[in-house]
């Protein structure tokens, strides 16, 4: 080809890479290096782009952090109401907290950024634990569904908490609690106080029990997976004491344990024994401390409550201070 033919065709491709709208220059590297990933070849380089094209376009397909929510809300619609609830309520908060983050765009957001949501949205250690979990249950969806490459709160760590042993009721303070729970509306809390103090139920369990869930002939009250905090099913035994209540008021079997509006009579009742402060696992702590100088018997114990280990048990659980001999327990 001769020097005249070579020097239209460089006009015309000068022509052609202006008509781009983009600097000459820059449109001739970007020809360089796609004719480069081709190898040297047209059809590949053509193919190159065409990938690349296909990549971008899978790169920047994604929804909003609202929107992503929602959709793991839906992913999760078989769970507990409680476990819905929870998780409904903290990625509200994250919302309402944090400025622009319902409007963000999953992909673009940051394990650094999601560090500084959590902190900015909750105060305590063991919720600022608890919303790491949930905002990575929002990104694990969102992974799924190809709306962001990787989940960025797995690159969290955790914040490590310092159990501490929770205080238990001592003869008194027992006394006064289920002297209160047999004249409070009509003793309707009473059944629901029993278990929780001489069943070591917890206190979200027992608001899903119903009497058909109580053994009297048996001597169990049965915990069934969708009931249990862990998902795992158990039989918790009906101590003498509590045998003496439940037989005493034992209702028809669908019947639920808890009166309507519960958590609002639960926290009129411990108020109106006297209690101005009040933890909320108080009455298993008391439990699992009075089993333990009953039995002595920590693998036992371990059943009782549920856990999948009993380091728990001996690190928090147990507070023998006031317990000293097997004639002080509850359970004797």
């Amino acid at each position: 080809m001769d020097t005249k033919s070579n020097r239209t065709m460089e006009l015309a491709a000068i022509e052609v890479l202006r008509q781009t709208g983009v600097d000459v220059l820059e449109a001739a590297l970007v020809a360089k290096a796609a004719l480069e990933a081709g190898r040297g070849r047209v059809k590949r380089a053509v193919a190159c782009i065409a990938a690349g094209a296909e990549e971008l376009r899978r790169r920047e397909k994604t929804v909003t952090f609202a929107r992503a929510v929602e959709e793991a809300l839906g992913a999760r619609k078989d769970r507990r109401v409680r476990t819905l609830c929870d998780f409904r309520g903290i990625t509200r908060r994250f919302m309402r907290r944090c400025k622009n983050l319902a409007n963000r765009r999953m992909r673009s957001i940051s394990a650094e950024e999601c560090k500084e949501y959590i902190n900015q949205a909750f105060d305590t250690p063991r919720q600022r634990n608890k919303a790491r979990l949930i905002l990575s249950g929002v990104f694990s969806t969102a992974c799924k569904r190809g709306w962001c490459a990787e989940n960025p709160v797995c690159k969290i760590e955790p914040e490590r908490i310092e159990e501490k042993r929770i205080n238990i009721l001592n003869k008194e303070e027992i006394g006064r609690l289920m002297h209160t729970a047999e004249t409070f509306e009509n003793g309707s809390c009473l059944a629901a106080t029993a278990i929780m103090l001489y069943a070591g139920v917890r206190p979200n369990e027992v608001e899903r029990l119903r009497w058909d869930d109580v053994r009297l002939d048996d001597g169990v009250i049965c915990i069934a997976p969708r009931h249990s905090k862990t998902g795992g099913a158990r039989h918790v035994t009906i101590f003498p004491p509590l045998a003496r209540i439940l037989k005493r008021i034992q209702r028809s079997g669908d019947e639920r344990i808890c009166p309507p509006n519960w958590r609002r009579l639960w926290a009129r009742l411990h108020r109106e024994a006297g209690f101005t402060s009040w933890q909320p696992d108080v009455l298993r702590h008391t439990f699992a401390t009075h089993h333990l100088a009953t039995f002595r018997n920590y693998a036992e114990l371990q059943l009782e409550m549920g856990h999948r280990s009993a380091e728990l048990l001996r690190t928090r659980y147990i507070a023998m201070e006031g317990v000293y001999r097997r004639e002080d327990s509850l359970l004797a």
